[in-house]
This record gives structure tokens, sequence and C-alpha cells, in this order.
């Protein structure tokens, strides 16, 4: 791997991280401004708390982006895909000498 494709591969993985950690604050933005509203219009919702439901769909999504950039250790992470990946060229590359 040249120096180039290091630095894009570094790039890359930083600009995941980055567009992960913007999820999280407009997350955490997002539903504490739908609690704050769910909150101030209690009586006039006969007391319903519905805030929680897209906190928890929302929250899965977030764990699926949270998984999708920093896999879930052994178990498809990044490690895991890179091997796979090199598997898989190893395996064309054999079928092709054949």
């Amino acid at each position: 791997m040249t120096e180039l494709e290091e630095y894009q591969r570094a790039r890359d993985r930083v600009q995941e991280v980055k567009g992960f950690y913007a999820h999280v604050v407009m997350f955490l933005v997002a539903n504490v401004a739908l609690v704050i509203l769910n909150l101030a219009t209690l009586e006039k919702n006969d007391g319903v708390i519905w805030f929680i439901w897209p906190l928890i769909g929302w929250g899965v999504v977030l764990v699926v982006h949270a998984i999708s950039v920093f896999g879930i250790g052994r178990f498809l992470g990044r490690d895991w895909e890179q091997r796979h990946i090199q598997q898989e060229l190893d395996r064309r590359h054999k079928n092709t000498r054949v």
C-alpha cells in the first residue's frame, strides 16, 4: 500500500468517526428538545409521554451506526472485514492460476 493510499484510508476512517460523533450530537440535541416539548405540553396531551418512542427508534439507529463504525470486537469488526477481504482476494487469485 502506498503512502497516499494509507493517508486516504486514514482520512476516510477519521471521516467515519467524525460522522458518528456528529450523529451523537444531533441525537442528543434533538431528543433533549423532544423531551422538553413533551413535558411542556404534558397537560394538553392528557399526560401522554411520547418522547420515548423516537428516543428508542433513533437510539437503535445510533447503535447500528456505532457498530458500523467501530465494529463489535472480533465479530464483524474492522479486522474481521480486512481478513475476509484478503481471503476473498487470495481465493480469487488462486482460482485464476488453475
